[in-house]
């Protein structure tokens, strides 16, 4: 079954200094017009668009989502988010995958959230 199967991908790319600066590159082209520079999900264009987008830089956010289900999101698409399709490799997919989630480690907390008294 190929829902199935996309849950079941295992990132072979550990998130190492060299694999994060790869997928910086690739989300800086392909990704921050529309998810910010810094992952909150509120650039211009989305919010000029209405779209209610995912703050990458909150530890939850992606919780419940594999590094498979976010391969094949990016791969093909997913809503009005168009497809990375064949312009990237899936080596580059992956360093894009581990990228995004870097964003939740970050030391900024997410905005709407107030710092412990």
């Amino acid at each position: 079954d190929v829902n199935r199967a996309r849950w079941l991908l295992v990132n072979p790319n550990k998130p190492t200094p060299e694999s994060l600066a790869q997928g910086k590159k690739i989300y800086g082209y392909d990704c921050a017009a529309c998810h910010g520079d810094d992952g909150s999900g509120k650039s211009d264009l989305a919010t000029s668009m209405k779209l209610k987008l995912i703050d990458y830089r909150d530890p939850e956010a992606l919780k419940d989502k594999t590094d498979g289900e976010l391969f094949y999101i990016i791969k093909n698409g997913k809503d009005k988010m168009p497809p990375e399709g064949d312009r990237a490799k899936p080596d580059q997919v992956w360093n894009l995958v581990n990228y995004i989630r870097s964003f939740a480690n970050k030391e900024s907390p997410p905005k709407g959230k107030a710092p412990a008294p």
